[in-house]
């Protein structure tokens, strides 16, 4: 069975050096920028993949939706087994992806789409074949982790820090993705479909950017011998299930609490095997393109078998409860913890609230305070 690499970017350059290190053969590489040292395996043609019988497994690695969603969906029609990196076309087609493949007999991988190289989705889904996992959390984003990280250990700035990420590739010129949660909410949605066998969709995931932390929080967070981090969360209650992604304050002996620079670290909760956590870079042409590769090699070796199933579930994200602290120059009422008054700011921790109820009431300050910045207690 050969292959086909769509997009030879930072992962499907990777993905091709970790195949042909390990004596896979890359018979086509779709991509329209010139890459001589491809010779005539290059291509800019779809079509010369579609139509190429000898190509079995078809890797995307092109990003965004389109074309990639178009080149999938025509791959997974004529019989080819797809894996992909892209986790926003997975988030967003999952269950239509997860359909195609079903009724053409082939399958679709994506274990690289959340936690880079880490082997996070490849173990999750072993996880739930015998077991009823309750959770699943985690640091999904080394960009955020790096910013959050530089400010606490070297009480550095945010817009500092961000534009040294953007240096170092860890950033996009346009940050949103990263900073307003839209990455990890995908992985978060990603990851609580496999852990729950359902189908969680990007606009169910509610988000609380992490973009407005400043050294005051950060000063007042280490105050109250705790630390910061940015996370993604999955939580199957008995009714329903709850995913959103927030900035969360975290004893400073959590695990979380110890992920440095742009590492990630994200966990599962069983009935049975309890916690399990897993470590790694979250991104990087050698450890997504590894991931990709492994994919690859499970299908090349036999392993067929469609990746994940799925049934109807509820989201709903008021039944998860939880203190916030919250940092603002707008006047607050209410009964809180405790509320501090500082500088024209408030520095307040709430009693428990609901994570819809929470990201409502940021909403609505946010109208008089711009720059307010919550962050979720996990205790």
């Amino acid at each position: 069975m050969k292959i086909a690499i769509l997009g030879f970017g930072v992962v499907g350059s990777g993905a091709f050096e970790v195949l042909k290190n390990h004596g896979l053969t890359v018979k086509k590489v779709l991509d329209i920028r010139s890459h001589p040292e491809l010779g005539n395996i290059l291509t800019s043609n779809f079509d010369d993949i579609l139509n190429d019988k000898e190509i079995g497994v078809v890797a995307e690695a092109i990003g965004g939706l389109e074309p990639a969603h178009t080149f999938v969906v025509k791959a997974l029609k004529a019989g080819k087994h797809v894996v992909s990196s892209n986790k926003h076309l997975i988030c967003q087609y999952y269950e239509e992806l997860h359909t195609l493949a079903r009724e053409n007999g082939v399958t679709i991988r994506f274990t690289s789409a959340v936690g880079g190289g880490i082997p996070w989705l490849y173990n999750l889904k072993r996880a739930v074949r015998c077991d009823d996992v309750s959770k699943v959390m985690g640091i999904m984003n080394g960009t955020t982790n790096f910013i959050l990280d530089n400010m606490i250990s070297y009480g550095r700035d945010f817009d500092e820090v961000l534009k040294e990420a953007q240096a170092l590739g860890y950033a996009e010129a346009n940050p949103s993705a990263d900073i307003d949660g839209l990455d990890v909410a995908r992985k978060a949605a990603i990851s609580s479909s496999i852990a729950f066998n359902t189908i969680i969709k990007e606009e169910n995931v509610s988000i609380l950017s992490m973009r407005n932390v400043t050294k005051a929080d950060i000063d007042f967070i280490k105050a109250m011998g705790k630390t910061l981090r940015y996370m993604g969360f999955g939580i199957k209650t008995k009714d329903a299930i709850s995913c959103f992604v927030e900035p969360v304050v975290l004893p400073g002996d959590a695990l979380e609490a110890n992920v440095n620079k742009n590492f990630n670290l994200i966990s599962l909760f069983g009935k049975s095997v309890g916690r399990l956590s897993f470590y790694g870079q979250g991104a990087g042409k050698y450890p997504t393109g590894n991931a990709l590769a492994q994919d690859v090699c499970d299908i090349v070796n036999g392993d067929y078998k469609l990746c994940c199933d799925f049934n109807e579930a509820l989201v709903d994200n008021s039944l998860v409860a939880r203190k916030y602290y919250i940092r603002t120059s707008a006047s607050l009422d209410g009964d809180f913890e405790s509320a501090i008054r500082k500088d024209g700011m408030s520095f307040v921790i709430t009693k428990p609230m609901a994570v819809t109820r929470l990201h409502s009431l940021i909403k609505s300050i946010t109208v008089k305070d711009p720059a307010v910045f919550c962050a979720g207690i996990e205790e």
